[in-house]
């Protein structure tokens, strides 16, 4: 492993019962449903093998009102978008007094925006790409006008690539905002990067090896990301020289904290043609699936999947 790869984490020495009664809190209601389940299930059967009194939640209308009765001390949030990673759900455990996983109400909220995300990044100068907010029609018809195709258009609350389209010329655009519109009314025109995608994981305030992301449909869209078969590959280590490496990690654990982000997350670009790199957006509660990629940047540093969850689980305790 480079120099760049290496992450300073302290072994969990915890016994499992000092994190009392975990509730599991997957499922819900948002457009990432599926996904939260399959990534809560995989959480939760880590956490009981390793001996944590761990359960399944999924919430309903009342969660907090739900979590107090049945005794629960602390929640592993798996809750994927709105209500569950916009800081909705965080500021309810707050107000309760029970601690959780991951990003606070405020980083939670702003993370979610991608417009709000991209404007605090501008102002600490860190990259991401130029962009237009479309709310009606007269702003696609500006958007067209301004920003140099192609462009992706994607809703600007939404995760797992939903609603995302690549739009190759002007007379395309109107559809894209359409189907994008579909999951909120703020809708963000970016211009494309052309080049390799890369994510950076994060665990407790260090970056975790970067992962190089190649598929062959047009971008890494939710088939390349949850299907089988979608043929896409995860280079891990990037193979980057070790120098760019370390600055790139560097560079997201800054894109990371200007959000307030803390615990666990995730950061992802693009690369242009000179290397120069491009933020797109942070996920605070990413995916734990078989296909996601904290567990695979996460082992490439000498964590298995049930280490990962507990080195998570230990965030709650902070």
């Amino acid at each position: 492993m480079t120099e760049g790869t290496r992450i300073p984490l302290p072994s969990v020495d915890r016994p499992p019962q000092a994190y009392g009664k975990v509730a599991v809190l997957f499922g819900g209601q948002s457009a990432e449903r599926e996904v939260s389940l399959a990534g809560g299930q995989a959480v939760l059967d880590a956490l009981r093998t390793a001996g944590v009194d761990a359960h399944a939640v999924d919430p309903d209308g009342d969660v907090v009102t739900q979590l107090k009765r049945d005794g629960f001390q602390r929640a592993f949030i798996m809750l994927h978008g709105r209500g569950g990673e916009d800081g909705t759900l965080q500021g309810a455990l707050e107000i309760a007094g029970m601690p959780y996983t991951g990003s606070g109400v405020l980083a939670s909220a702003l993370a979610m925006d991608k417009q709000r995300t991209k404007l605090v990044w501008r102002a600490l100068g860190i990259p991401t790409p130029e962009f237009r907010v479309l709310w009606d029609s007269s702003d696609v018809q500006a958007a067209a006008a301004e920003l140099s195709f192609p462009l992706m258009v994607k809703p600007a609350n939404e995760g797992s690539s939903i609603g995302m389209s690549k739009v190759a010329d002007a007379q395309a655009l109107p559809a894209a905002w359409e189907q994008a519109r579909h999951y909120g009314e703020t809708v963000l025109a970016e211009t494309w990067i052309e080049g390799p995608e890369y994510t950076a994981s994060i665990l407790n305030d260090s970056p975790l090896p970067l992962i190089r992301l190649e598929t062959p449909r047009i971008f890494y869209d939710y088939e390349a990301k949850y299907a089988d078969g979608a043929g896409t590959r995860y280079i891990c280590p990037s193979e980057l020289d070790p120098q760019q490496e370390t600055e790139f990690q560097e560079l997201a654990l800054k894109a990371f904290r200007a959000v307030g982000a803390r615990g666990w997350g995730r950061v992802d670009f693009l690369c242009d043609a000179e290397q120069r790199p491009w933020f797109i957006e942070v996920n605070t509660v990413p995916g734990m699936t078989s296909h996601s990629l904290v567990p695979l940047s996460a082992g490439v540093a000498g964590l298995d999947f049930g280490q990962l969850v507990i080195h998570i689980l230990e965030g709650s305790l902070q």
